[in-house]
C-alpha cells in the first residue's frame, strides 16, 4: 500500500521540482498592458501598415508639386544630322559649315549636354480624387490600428483572466489533495484498527491519485497561460507569472445597448468605402483631358562639364487619350463594383456588429444568473462536507459518500470560479463591443 503511494506521488513531485526550478514572476495586468502596447509584434505590424498607407498618400502630393530632373549626357558622333545640331547648340556653327561637302560628310565631333526638366501638372482631376482616395485609405488604415489596439487590450486581459483562474484551480486542488491525503492518513489508521476495509482504504487512494493528476494538468495549465502572455507581451523568456491579483468578479460599468457609431472599426469600413468611391469617381474622370505645364533648361559645350552655350523651352500640353482599347472602361466597371463591395461589406458589418453585441448582453445576463447559482452551490456543498465529515470522523458516515462530498465541493469551487472566469470576460468583450474611439 505504501509502494502504491510512492508510485502515485512520484509525477506530482517530479513536476513541483520543475516548477520550482523554473522562476517565478509577479505581474500586474497594467504593467501586462503597458508592456502589450510596447512590443506586441500585432500591434507593430499595424504600425508599419499605417506608415505604409501615409507615404502611399504623400506620393500623391505628385498631383501638385513639379516633377524636375537634371541630367548631364556625353556623346561623340559623326552623323551629319546630330553634328550639325551639336554646333548649332553649341554655338560654333560658321559659313563654312554650310559646305555641302561638310554638310554631308562631317568630321567627328564632341557634344556634353546639361539639362534641368521640370514637369508640372495644373489640370489633372482624376489625379486629385486620387490623392483624396489615398487620405482615407490612411485615415482607415490609422483606425484599423486603433481597432486592433483595442483586440490586443481584450486578448490580453483574456489571458490575464486565465492566468487569475490556471492558478485558482492549483489552489483549490492543492487543498483537495492536502484533504485527501489526510483522509488517507485516516482511513489508514480506522483499517489497522479494524474499523474500515480494504476496499474503503483503495477508494481513498484513488480520489489522491485523482487529484494528482488534475493538479498536474492545473499546473500545466498556469505554464501555457504565462507562456501566452509572454508571447502578447513580446517575449520567450521561460517563467511562470504569478498575477497580483487575484480572480474577483469585476463590476459591470456597460450600460450602452446600442452599436456606437464612432467604433473604430466602423469609421475604418467607412471611409474605405468612401475611397472606393473616389476611385470611382477618379476612374470616371480618367477620360477627361490633362493640362500640365513643362520647361527645360540646357547647357552645350564639346568638353565636359562645362556650359559655354545655353537654352530654355517652356510650353503648355494639353493631353487627351480618346481611346485606349476600352481599358478605361473596364477599369471604370471594376472600381465601381468594388465600391459596390465595400459598401455591402460596411452594412454587412454594422449588422454583424449589432448582432454580436445583443448576443454579448444576453451572454452577460446569463453569466449573472449562472454566478449566483454557483455561489450558492458552492456554500451548500461546503457545508455537506462540513457535516459529512463530522459525521465521519465519529463512524457515522461511509467512505464512499465523504468522498463524494469533497469531490463535489473541489468541483463546485472551480466551476464558481470558471464562472467568475465567463463573467468577467462577458463584461470585457462587451466594453470592447461599445468602444468608442473617445474611450
Amino acid at each position: 500500500m505504501k509502494r502504491t503511494r510512492t508510485l502515485a506521488l512520484i509525477p506530482i513531485l517530479f513536476l513541483s521540482f520543475l516548477l520550482q526550478a523554473q522562476e517565478t514572476v509577479p505581474i500586474g495586468k497594467r504593467e501586462i498592458l503597458e508592456r502589450v502596447q510596447e512590443n506586441n509584434s500585432r500591434l507593430r505590424i499595424s504600425q508599419q501598415e499605417f506608415l505604409a498607407a501615409r507615404a502611399q498618400y504623400r506620393q500623391t502630393n505628385a498631383v501638385f508639386l513639379p516633377n524636375i530632373s537634371v541630367s548631364h549626357t556625353g556623346m561623340t558622333t559623326n552623323n551629319p544630322l546630330m553634328a550639325f545640331g551639336s554646333k548649332l547648340n553649341q554655338e560654333i556653327v560658321t559659313q563654312a559649315d554650310f559646305d555641302p561637302a561638310r554638310l554631308n560628310d562631317p568630321d567627328r565631333i564632341d557634344n556634353f549636354a546639361t539639362k534641368v526638366e521640370v514637369q508640372q501638372p495644373l489640370i489633372n482631376l482624376d489625379g486629385i480624387w486620387q490623392r483624396s482616395a489615398a487620405k482615407d485609405k490612411m485615415q482607415a488604415t490609422e483606425l484599423q490600428s486603433v481597432r486592433t489596439g483595442d483586440h490586443m487590450k481584450l486578448e490580453t486581459e483574456k489571458a490575464y483572466m486565465q492566468l487569475q483562474l490556471a492558478h485558482k484551480a492549483v489552489t483549490v486542488l492543492e487543498q483537495a489533495l492536502e484533504t485527501a491525503q489526510a483522509n488517507l492518513r485516516l482511513a489508514e489508521n480506522n483499517f489497522k484498527q479494524g474499523y474500515l476495509q480494504r476496499s474503503d482504504v483503495l477508494a481513498v487512494e484513488v480520489r489522491v491519485t485523482e487529484v494528482n493528476n488534475q493538479l498536474q494538468y492545473a499546473r500545466s495549465n498556469v505554464n501555457n497561460a504565462s507562456d501566452y502572455l509572454m508571447f502578447l507581451m513580446g517575449d520567450s523568456i521561460d517563467v511562470v507569472l504569478i498575477p497580483k491579483d487575484s480572480l474577483s468578479v469585476q463590476l459591470n460599468p456597460v450600460t450602452a445597448s446600442e452599436l456606437p457609431g464612432d467604433r473604430a472599426d466602423i469609421q475604418a469600413m467607412e471611409l474605405a468605402a468612401g475611397a472606393r468611391r473616389k476611385m470611382y469617381r477618379a476612374d470616371q474622370l480618367a477620360f477627361l483631358p490633362r493640362l500640365n505645364a513643362f520647361g527645360s533648361y540646357e547647357l552645350y559645350d564639346d568638353e565636359i562639364f562645362q556650359g559655354d552655350a545655353n537654352g530654355y523651352m517652356a510650353g503648355v500640353a494639353l493631353t487627351w487619350d480618346v481611346f485606349d482599347g476600352s481599358k478605361r472602361f473596364g477599369k471604370t466597371q471594376q472600381s465601381k463594383a468594388e465600391f459596390k463591395q465595400a459598401e455591402l461589406e460596411l452594412e454587412q458589418h454594422v449588422h454583424q456588429s449589432q448582432m454580436e453585441l445583443n448576443r454579448a448582453t444576453r451572454a452577460l445576463r446569463d453569466a449573472e444568473n449562472k454566478l449566483q447559482l454557483t455561489q450558492l452551490a458552492l456554500e451548500q456543498s461546503k457545508e455537506a462536507l462540513r457535516i459529512r465529515n463530522n459525521r465521519y470522523e465519529q463512524g457515522l458516515e461511509k467512505t464512499t459518500d465523504l468522498l463524494g462530498a469533497e469531490t463535489q465541493y473541489s468541483e463546485k469551487q472551480l466551476e464558481y470560479y470558471q464562472t467568475v472566469y465567463e463573467y468577467n470576460y462577458a463584461v470585457a468583450y462587451l466594453e470592447f463591443l461599445t468602444s468608442s474611439i473617445e474611450n
